[in-house]
């Protein structure tokens, strides 16, 4: 579904990307570990065309979108709850939702909102609450909710357990799990927290100063010593 080609990503003359290859499959999830700067979510913000890559493809379901405009890639069938979530804090719920929804068809709004909120029943109490009163795991939920509301093949999801407490970060771990065995959507994840990101996935990489230094499936990078001893040692 995705395919990104020996992608470099500047930002000015700093080379965030360097060569980048990766790809993810069709009902997948693929999660990207790397430590603070490594260039996670910059390769997200590439797939989505902000920053474009200045050598190298994007390819989505067979067309490069290397150089297509942020909301023309959005119409295509990708969706991304960014870094810090991002949700409208004096919007309420229901209206959070209806803005992630504002790139679908119309008609799918009632079918669409009623799928969204039988994943994330907390979100069908809260609908007439402003988004910024919500709990950090709360909004969360809402701003994958708001991705949802597009009918995405491919979701983007950066950071999505950052600042959030244990028991919460299990839950919306969980719940990313859900999305994909009950929707089928195609996740692509970037995930400090290695050892829940690469138990929930099937296959992953390792970014490290802009490049990919190592791949495989979830358990194999699980059980790889580089990896255990740069993400994982003193605990989960």
């Amino acid at each position: 579904m995705l395919q990104i080609e020996k992608v470099h990503t500047f930002y000015g003359h700093i080379e965030a990307l360097r060569g980048v290859d990766m790809e993810v499959k069709t009902g997948e999830i693929v999660t990207l570990i790397g430590s603070n700067g490594a260039g996670k979510s910059t390769l997200l913000m590439t797939v989505c065309g902000t920053p474009q890559a200045s050598l190298g493809r994007v390819i989505f379901d067979g067309r490069d979108i290397t150089h297509e405009p942020t909301h023309q890639i959005m119409r295509s069938g990708i969706a991304q709850a960014p870094e810090g979530r991002r949700i409208f804090p004096r919007m309420t719920v229901l209206e959070n939702l209806q803005m992630g929804a504002l790139v679908g068809d119309p008609a799918n709004f009632a079918e669409d909102i009623e799928k969204v909120l039988a994943i994330f029943p907390i979100l069908r109490q809260r609908q007439g609450q402003r988004g910024g009163t919500l709990s950090g795991g709360e909004q969360q939920m809402l701003a994958i909710a708001r991705a949802l509301m597009s009918r995405p093949r491919l979701l983007l999801l950066d950071e999505p357990s950052l600042g959030l407490a244990p028991m919460i970060v299990r839950q919306i771990f969980q719940i990313i799990r859900e999305i994909n065995e009950r929707t089928g959507t195609t996740i692509l994840l970037v995930e400090q927290n290695a050892y829940h990101a690469l138990r929930l996935a099937h296959r992953g990489y390792v970014l490290v100063n802009g490049a990919i230094t190592l791949t495989g499936t979830g358990s194999q990078l699980l059980a790889n010593r580089e990896v255990r001893a740069a993400y994982l040692e003193g605990g989960h």
